[in-house]
């Protein structure tokens, strides 16, 4: 079995698909940005539900 080498794909497509890929790679860094900020706001909602709670 013989190795060959893939068929080119055409200049449009692959810069479509590489135009894609870092749309994607951009909103991936976003969300792992946003990650942390939003588990420590709903650490602090449980906190204060939880001496709301204690309290009342």
């Amino acid at each position: 079995m013989a190795w060959t080498t893939p068929p080119q794909l055409d200049p449009e497509r692959s810069r479509r698909r590489l135009q894609l890929l870092a749309e994607l790679a951009g909103a991936r860094a976003v969300r792992q940005r946003e990650r942390p900020r939003r588990a420590g706001a709903e650490r602090l909602r449980e906190l204060i539900a939880t001496r709301r709670r204690v309290a009342g």
